[in-house]
């Protein structure tokens, strides 16, 4: 495991979370993303993808945290559902695209904590032997340990992780890892005997209570933006395992060894319900600049600055990319996105608040789009059931008992909805019609 840099770096999460929002929500409706079926976790190219969307990048460069945490993040917060191996926005997910971001982030704190969709301590992959049956406790009343250790804190205060250990321990504040001391025989580093964490001396809080709390804090809840870090490179952070045997090879427990502090910003305290409002604490840089857009009488878009990532995969949505900073908007592409399930006004939501006043010929033409949408809808699959004569079919699609289970189409034939078809067939063949 490797960082960017020997240097510890403090980094302030409240507002580039919120950008990391909308971008990961834009990657999800354009189809980006893949998760495993089996386990729920992103893919390799998923993971790419997500960080080069992140604003201001990864924690560390070659060592996934945010860009592994986010897919996972919209599918416990029920914004994203797997189909087929690839994540698609949900009713609730499509409505986050225009709804104010700090309200999403601190839902989907609280229902990680509720329903996240893996254990974090899996994360930790220098323990071994996890996977053996009735070793590790259940995760949820971990989780809500830690959820509970970071509503305590005192917004605004930095706290070094050493410190909030001992908080946590004399809080009662315990996220206790192995089921008992049988089950902590079957954990271990490099080996299974010798490494074996059963030993006295060889299990100690930090190293695994300590490590669960990093995992969820760190891979969760800074990536959320509830707290400020201050961090490095992992390897040679922490030295609370050096007296276990295996220690030696080992160059850190975890990808989280670096977090070296924490402050919990005002995102984290209206999130974990420390303030009822929430209220900003002003971007000390904007992230990735977004300079604002200029709509023209012509349709096109013109990005005067730099743009979030959130922005320009918006903009690749609704329109064709004519040039390095401009879109064409046309009827064709805003017709194409809703063809896809995107709501145009997601896109008009976006051009009123960063590109003001709209062009009128713009806004006729996102009127007309909008016009258009849903004059045509797709109802779902049906059966097509054929008569032998006209008689026949009229009187099934008469008759009060199978009348609302068809519709007439022509002569002899009869279209059925798929949920439909049981009550249909079961009505026909009372009348003495049993569907072939």
């Amino acid at each position: 495991m490797t960082g960017d840099h020997d240097e510890r770096q403090v980094r302030t999460t409240e507002h580039e979370a919120q950008a990391n929002l909308k971008a990961v929500l834009q990657l999800c409706a354009a189809g980006r993303l893949r998760c495993s079926e089996k386990t729920l976790r992103p893919s390799a190219a998923t993971v790419r993808a997500v960080a080069e969307a992140l604003s201001g990048g990864d924690f560390y460069a070659e060592e996934p945290i945010a860009s592994f945490a986010w897919p996972l993040l919209l599918q416990a917060g029920g914004l994203a559902e797997l189909t087929s191996g690839k994540l698609a926005l949900t009713a609730r997910g499509r409505a986050a695209l225009t709804k104010p971001t700090h309200d999403t982030l601190a839902q989907l704190w609280r229902r990680w904590l509720s329903r996240g969709v893996i254990d974090e301590f899996s994360r930790v992959e220098a323990i071994k032997g996890q996977r053996t049956a009735n070793v590790l406790t259940a995760v949820k009343p971990r989780r809500a340990q830690v959820g509970a250790a970071l509503a305590a804190c005192t917004p605004g205060e930095w706290t070094d992780v050493d410190t909030l250990f001992r908080t946590m321990r004399k809080a009662g504040h315990d996220p206790e890892i192995a089921r008992s001391e049988r089950a902590l025989w079957k954990l271990y580093l490099e080996d299974p005997e010798y490494g074996s964490l059963g030993y006295d001396g060889f299990h100690n809080w930090e190293l695994l209570q300590g490590r669960y709390t990093l995992a969820v804090l760190f891979e969760y809840a800074a990536v959320l933006g509830l707290i400020d870090v201050d961090h490095r490179p992992p390897v040679g952070a922490r030295d609370d395992y050096h007296d276990n045997w295996g220690a030696d090879w080992t160059d850190c427990i975890s990808r989280y060894d670096g977090l070296l502090a924490l402050r919990l910003n005002p995102l984290g305290a209206y999130a974990t319900g420390q303030t009822a409002a929430y209220l900003p604490a002003p971007a000390e840089t904007a992230p990735r600049s977004t300079g604002g857009l200029k709509v023209l009488p012509n349709h096109d878009v013109v990005a005067l600055d730099g743009l979030a990532p959130a922005e320009t995969l918006l903009l690749d949505a609704f329109a064709e990319r004519t040039g390095d900073r401009v879109w064409a908007l046309t009827s064709a592409s805003l017709l194409a996105a809703a063809d896809t399930g995107r709501d145009l006004a997601e896109l008009r939501h976006h051009l009123d608040a960063t590109a003001t006043p709209l062009p009128q010929t713009v806004t006729t033409l996102l009127a007309d789009a909008s016009r258009r949408v849903g004059q045509v809808r797709d109802t779902g699959p049906v059966h097509l059931v054929e008569c032998a004569d006209a008689a026949v079919a009229a009187l099934l699609a008469n008759d009060r008992r199978t009348r609302n289970h068809c519709i007439r189409l022509g002569e002899r034939h009869l279209a059925v909805p798929l949920d439909k078809l049981p009550a249909f067939r079961k009505s026909a063949l009372a009348q003495g019609y049993p569907v072939g």
